[in-house]
């Protein structure tokens, strides 16, 4: 079984909801993830955008939050989770805002 990422608040493939984004709220999408191979010891969560600033002629891979020390017992995050309310033990990167935390894609 292969790793797998999903939200329930929009399907692969598809547009991220107005909510998720820096025209919305901001708030980061609830995730949900499984099949971790039986020796992962942690995770790293890197929310990026590949094709930014636009996807007919992308510049470069936008970091929009970074999660890691995540324990393999976690499987998932709800929707506009603040910082203090991460499971125990995971940190927070720099995304490309150079700041912690979630900021949406400007679409």
């Amino acid at each position: 079984m292969s790793l797998s990422l999903t939200s329930p608040a929009f399907a692969a493939g598809t547009n991220i909801p107005l909510c998720y984004t820096c025209d919305g709220a901001n708030i980061s999408p609830p995730l949900s993830w499984s099949a971790l191979p039986p020796e992962c010891k942690s995770t790293v969560l890197i929310v990026d955008d590949p094709d930014a600033p636009d996807p007919a002629a992308p510049q470069r891979i936008w970091v929009h939050w970074i999660l890691y020390n995540i324990a393999p017992e976690v499987t998932g995050l709800v929707e506009n989770i603040e910082p203090n309310a991460l499971p125990r033990g995971v940190l927070e990167g720099l995304n490309d805002w150079h700041e912690t935390g979630y900021g949406g894609p400007c679409p």
